[in-house]
This record gives C-alpha cells, sequence and structure tokens, in this order.
C-alpha cells in the first residue's frame, strides 16, 4: 500500500485562534463598514486573506536571523542574499526593498511616464496603480481561457501572443517593457508555461522590448511546470526557476510570498543601465543600496527562505495543501477557477450569489457572508479590486468576480482545511436566500479595496 503525503515538516512552536460568536461577528463587521481589511486580527478565527508576510518561518530561517549584519552599508547578510538570488535567477544586480509594491514603485519610477502603455497577463492591483498612478495605462492580454473559471486548462495564467503582438504592433514607441506576472494571481493564482515565457520573450525581442517578470509566487509557478509541462519532469525546481529567469530581463519581487519571510522584497536584473536608474530611487525611497528597506536579520531569513522554498519537497507541501481544500470543495459542487493555483482558491462569486448583480459586488458580498458564518476572512478580488476606468471613472466589471482564499505557508492543518470547506458548504447551501449585496460609501482613486466604506443593502 502507497503511504498518504504529509508535510515535510513538523511544528515546533504554536499560537493559540480564539473562536467567536455570530453577534460578535455582526457587530464588527459592521464597525469595519463590511471592508475585512478594517477588521482586527483577533476578531478572525482562520485569516485567508492574504498569503503576503503570513507564513511561518523555519528553524533555519530563525537562526540565520541571529547572524544578521544590521551595518548600514556594505551589509554581509545583503551580500548572503544577493548571492542567492544570482544563484536562483542569473541576475547580477540585486535592490533589496522592504516589500514587492516598493519594488514597483523605485524600478516604475525610472521606466514609467505618463502615457506608457504596460501590456502583461492581469496586472495585479499595486502593479495596475503604480502604472496608473502615474498616468500610464496597464493593458490586460491574459489568454481568453482564464475567464471560464470552469475550463480546465493547466496555465490559464498565460499570456495571448496574438493581443500581446497586436498592442506592440500598434504601441509600440509606447512601450517600455512587457511584465508577466507567475502565477497570474488576479487570474486566480494560475500559472503560465515555460512555452509561453519563450514566446513572450521572441515577440519581446522582435520589437526590442524588454520583460519583466511580477515574480512574488514564482516558485509555485516552477512547481506547476514541472508536474504539468512536458519534458520538465525530470527538472529539479531550481533548474526550472533558472530557465524561467533566462527569458525576462528582470523581476520585482514580494519576498512576503515565496520568500517565505514576513517583510521583504527586491529587484534583480542582467542590465546595468535598469540598475542605475533604479538606485537613483531606492536611497530616497527605500534606503542605501545594501539594506533598500530590510534589516540585516530579515535579509538573512529571506536567503534562506529562497535556498529552501525552491527545494521540491517544500513547495509540493505547500500546493498540496491547496489541492486538499479545492477537493473538499469539489465535495460540495462549489465553483472556483479551475485547475486549482498554488496559493489560494478563487470562488467563482458571479456562480455562488447567482441572485445578486454584479453592482452590488457578490464577491464582497460572499467574502462577508463567509466571516459571519465562521470567522474565516477572505478577500474579494473582482470588481471592487478593478477599480475605476482612469478616464470614465466608470466600474471595471469585465473581469472575473472571485472570492480569494488564501492559505499561509507552513501554518494551518487540514483540519483547518475541513472548516473552511464546510463554513463554505453552508454559505453555498442557503446562497438563493441571499439576494442584495453591498454598495460603495466611499472610496479612494486607487486601490480603493483595501480602505473602502460599504454598506449592506
Amino acid at each position: 500500500m502507497e503511504l498518504p503525503f504529509a508535510e515535510s515538516w513538523k511544528i515546533k512552536m504554536v499560537e493559540p485562534l480564539r473562536k467567536s460568536t455570530r453577534q460578535e461577528r455582526e457587530q464588527w463587521i459592521k464597525e469595519a463598514n463590511y471592508n475585512l481589511f478594517q477588521l482586527k486580527s483577533d476578531q478572525v478565527y482562520i485569516d485567508c486573506l492574504t498569503d503576503s508576510g503570513t507564513g511561518a518561518m523555519s528553524d533555519r530561517q530563525w537562526a540565520a536571523m541571529m547572524m544578521g549584519d544590521e551595518s548600514y552599508a556594505g551589509s554581509s547578510s545583503f551580500f548572503m542574499l544577493k548571492d542567492t538570488i544570482t544563484r536562483i535567477t542569473g541576475f547580477e544586480y540585486v535592490i533589496p526593498t522592504h516589500q514587492g509594491r516598493a519594488a514597483e514603485n523605485v524600478l516604475f519610477s525610472h521606466l514609467v511616464t505618463p502615457g506608457a502603455i504596460v501590456p502583461g497577463n492581469s496586472h495585479f492591483d499595486t502593479t495596475k496603480g503604480h502604472i496608473e498612478s502615474r498616468k500610464a495605462f496597464a493593458v490586460d492580454c491574459t489568454v481568453d481561457e482564464a475567464k471560464d473559471t470552469q475550463l480546465e486548462v493547466p496555465f490559464k495564467g498565460n499570456v495571448d501572443p496574438v493581443k500581446l503582438e497586436k498592442v506592440l504592433a500598434e504601441n509600440a514607441d509606447k512601450v517600455p517593457f512587457i511584465i508577466v506576472t507567475i502565477t497570474n494571481n488576479t487570474a486566480g493564482g494560475q500559472p503560465v508555461s515555460m512555452e509561453n515565457l519563450r514566446q513572450v520573450r521572441a515577440i519581446a525581442d522582435k520589437y526590442g522590448k524588454r520583460v519583466i517578470f511580477d515574480s512574488a509566487r514564482f516558485v509555485e509557478n516552477a512547481y506547476f511546470i514541472r508536474t504539468r509541462e512536458e519534458g520538465y519532469g525530470d527538472k529539479t525546481i531550481k533548474e526550472i526557476c533558472k530557465e524561467m529567469f533566462s527569458y525576462a530581463d528582470g523581476m520585482t519581487m514580494s519576498s512576503k510570498k515565496d520568500g517565505l519571510v514576513n517583510m521583504g522584497g527586491f529587484i534583480a536584473t542582467r542590465h546595468e543601465d535598469w540598475y542605475e536608474g533604479a538606485k537613483r530611487f531606492c536611497i530616497p525611497f527605500e534606503g542605501y543600496l545594501t539594506y533598500g528597506g530590510m534589516n540585516g536579520r530579515d535579509m538573512a531569513a529571506l536567503a534562506v527562505g529562497l535556498d529552501e522554498n525552491t527545494e521540491l519537497d517544500n513547495i509540493e507541501t505547500r500546493i498540496r495543501q491547496v489541492q486538499y481544500l479545492a477537493a473538499r470543495l469539489d465535495e460540495f459542487g462549489i465553483p472556483y477557477q479551475r485547475p486549482v493555483g498554488g496559493h489560494a482558491i478563487f470562488v467563482d462569486a458571479d456562480k455562488v450569489l447567482d441572485q445578486i448583480p454584479k453592482e452590488e459586488f457578490p464577491a464582497q458580498t460572499l467574502a462577508i457572508e463567509l466571516y459571519l458564518e465562521a470567522g474565516i476572512r477572505g478577500c474579494e478580488i473582482g470588481y471592487i479590486l478593478a477599480d475605476r476606468d482612469p478616464v470614465t471613472r466608470e466600474n471595471r466589471f469585465g473581469g472575473l468576480d472571485l472570492l480569494r482564499l488564501c492559505i499561509a505557508r507552513r501554518v494551518y492543518t487540514n483540519n483547518h482545511m475541513d472548516v473552511i470547506a464546510v463554513a463554505l458548504k453552508n454559505v453555498f447551501d442557503r446562497r438563493h436566500e441571499i439576494t442584495r449585496g453591498v454598495k460603495i460609501v466611499w472610496e479612494t482613486e486607487l486601490m480603493r479595496h483595501f480602505t473602502v466604506k460599504l454598506e449592506r443593502l
């Protein structure tokens, strides 16, 4: 008999969780203006808001922190981190930042100018925000298969080569770079194939453009290439990562995801001119070049985390837990973006709450209902997150409306996955009783989902 799958680690330290009553949760979510970002963490039982910075570090990472070099300039921890990044990605030039959006801010300050057009695959909220705040335009070139959540396609995160070439053929002089998000978060945590990365590289070369990878979950992407793409089943995760980055000119990284740390990020590139341009913004925005917004101890922990997570045992444990939750939802017939991605379940709220019009934000309504049911905090990746069109100021309803349930790395057990699944089933069973959603009563211009104020209808 084949042995069942088990985690590649054992638990060494625990943190108590507090359950709450439905009455308490009704009061708390009302005080939070029905925005789950505004809840206090002790008002949450199982937190699936994000996998960003919420993971558990290993004993090796904690040990590395004790050896962190806090020198303002020339920190040995920086050089340890730089060497690790170069070994995994092949990129020679590295600038540390305090997180991924800081990396975007520094690099885009050098590269993005008003009127620029930045094509890519479903730019994430901060990426789009940093582009649009500079009076430039993010153009989504994701494959159409991503729009059908029930379609089983292995690489739904891919860039559509035809769409990308059309943008470049019509606007090449306005395109500073192409961006590819691996994995494609907004489309449901969907991976990008190696073949697609080669296609993007070829189109970029044809038009003389450079390519940036938004790399927050690049290890998960490598795992899916290994398990879903022909020719990679015998490759190590590190070998696959090296090949992926060979098709890029640079990367931005939120290390709070696949770097297995609670805070940190970086820019890495093979081009000295990008490095020199970004340096001008790193020092005033983030800090000196050898710490750039990070402590020495955090850089040391990140170096170890990148090394650990690019080993098969660790990343497989992570993805198998997400797949376990997906299998439970399959038992209950709950629709989500298929096939399941690496870091979260993306429930198709339009299919669950089909009586609620898009103007009343079904995914946000579903997130509220799940919190009221069991104290589980998810995140809307949909019509609220999409913001308004920067020109017409109309709500953008063209994409998917998803409830994202992120799974923190090395934090919860499969028992917690069972609680999430059954709580969602309970909401799903009474979905036809939920006939009204929410309305916006206050919002900011960009990235409104973090601070938006809502009322229930």
